[in-house]
């Protein structure tokens, strides 16, 4: 499965540069689904007729395995053996047993990790710190790692495996065709050949464009594909590329020659479907900008991550009040990371007039011990309508932070220091600072920096490039009309 969406998200990157992130989501959800129902057709159409005492020992066996994922039971040598013993009892009742991958994958929950979870992870690591023994590194490394979903750690451990050995091995003993003049003559005029070419190259974009229309249409507008119809056309035409699950129906449903011409019309389907993907996007980037953006991006809203959004009224706001595009940050001034965004946030300041920029505290207290107070000390600034001065100072002294450095800052601002020493020492700010951690939770944000553009969460890098591509899609969004709303 992962061959075949690897495949359809290497091409899609070299046929269309520079697509919004939904276009590649819309398009791995497709293969993967694909691929899901073409495991339920393996284990249906192409297994025999199933022993029932067998089946049922298999169905009872998952349904310990579901038992023991339900009481967080994380054992990873007993799972194994009971998917062992499951896929025994499925092989000899007569139905193909590849589907038990598909079903304890399914099982194999995936899961942002938990501030509680991360914050038990920055204790184990203390203990070990002041005592470094094996027993506490043992302690630490088995936290740090439960503080990560299994779907993660799995993925982790078994990718060099199946990168570069299993995937390999099965190409390699699966893929295999023998090309001669005689062979190509007879599979030019094979109904198995010209089957599967025309399945994958017209069948596979004419089945996901109709079927958005068709369910467009019946639900009247309310379910909608929130890609654009040449985008959808575009990534219909990649779907065409199969590789890992169409070798193992074919080597299911043919033998021999069949076979061989059954592989000849994948590999065939593959060029084909990439000619077309790229001529697709190749008409759609002679359009003009605003036909070029509504066409790949579709006039859908999207989903927002945002849990609250910004308020003008509450919220620290650099930029216009009212802007197209809304770059929240959930930030630590003690947090490195942040320090190094900061240039960034202001080279994206400085590029667009019409971007305006949210600072929310997320102060990480189990790993930096000044935040908290940093950011009391920034609300205190805010008392006195200094907070982005206050800001500013703060991030660029990261490791000065301590109390008597944060009434240096007030001094040099030109702020009331005494005002500004009581409100920190009464902790003014608290409940501010208390409000934006609890809405960070809401979004389900754990660590920083994060970034919020119009409401979606920005995932992977910040830097100046990755952050000023989002800003022009967003703000290409914004531009098409959508319905008003709030934004952030």
């Amino acid at each position: 499965m992962s061959t075949d969406t690897a495949f359809a998200l290497g091409l899609l990157a070299l046929v269309a540069r520079g697509l919004p992130d939904r276009v590649r989501i819309f398009l791995l959800t497709v293969v993967v689904v694909d691929d899901l129902v073409a495991l339920l057709v393996i284990a249906t159409v192409y297994s025999g007729p199933a022993a029932p005492g067998p089946l049922l020992l298999a169905l009872g066996i998952l349904g310990g395995i579901l038992l023991l994922r339900l009481a967080r039971i994380r054992f990873g040598l007993l799972y194994f053996l009971l998917g062992a013993a499951a896929w025994v009892a499925l092989q000899v009742s007569g139905i193909e047993p590849v589907v038990i991958g598909l079903v304890l994958g399914l099982l194999t929950s995936a899961y942002a990790p938990k501030r509680g979870d991360l914050e038990r992870a920055t204790d184990l690591f203390r203990l070990f710190r002041e005592q470094p023994t094996p027993e506490l590194a043992e302690s630490a490394r088995v936290g740090l790692a439960q503080a990560l979903s299994p779907n993660e750690r799995l993925q982790r451990a078994y990718h060099p495996w199946t990168s570069y050995v299993i995937v390999p091995l099965f190409a390699l003993a699966n893929a295999g065709v023998e090309i001669s003049r005689e062979f190509l003559v007879q599979a030019a005029t094979s109904p198995i050949t010209l089957g599967i070419v025309a399945g994958y190259v017209l069948g596979k974009p004419i089945g996901i464009v109709g079927t958005a229309w068709l369910v467009s249409r019946l639900s009247r507008g309310r379910l909608r594909i929130p890609i654009g119809w040449a985008a959808l056309a575009g990534t219909g035409a990649i779907a065409g590329i199969g590789f890992t699950v169409s070798l193992l129906i074919a080597s299911l449903a043919f033998h021999g020659p069949a076979l061989s011409e059954a592989k000849l019309g994948i590999l065939s389907a593959a060029l084909l479907a990439s000619l077309l993907a790229w001529t697709v996007f190749a008409l759609t980037a002679r359009l003009s900008p605003a036909r070029r953006t509504r066409a790949l991006l579709g006039t859908t809203e999207t989903l927002i991550d945002l849990a609250v959004p910004v308020d003008p009224d509450r919220d620290h706001i650099r930029g216009p009040a009212v802007a197209k595009v809304t770059l929240v940050e959930y930030g630590d001034f003690e947090c490195p990371y942040c320090g190094q965004a900061e240039p960034v946030v202001r080279a994206l300041l400085a590029n667009f007039g019409d971007l305006r920029y949210v600072w929310r505290h997320l102060p990480l207290t189990d790993v930096h011990p000044n935040a908290a107070l940093s950011a009391e000390a920034a609300e205190a600034a805010d008392q006195q309508g200094a907070f982005w001065p206050m800001h500013d100072l703060l991030l660029q002294h990261q490791q000065e932070l301590r109390p008597v450095h944060l009434v240096r800052y007030a001094a040099d601002l030109g702020l009331d220091v005494d005002r500004f020493r009581e409100d920190l020492r009464r902790h003014v700010g608290a409940a501010r600072v208390a409000d934006d951690v609890d809405s960070a939770g809401s979004s389900g944000v754990t660590g920083t920096p994060t970034f919020f553009i119009n409401g979606r969460r920005q995932y992977g890098a910040y830097d100046i490039d990755t952050l000023t591509a989002a800003v022009k899609t967003a703000k290409a969004q914004a531009r098409l009309g959508l319905p008003d709303r709030p934004r952030a």
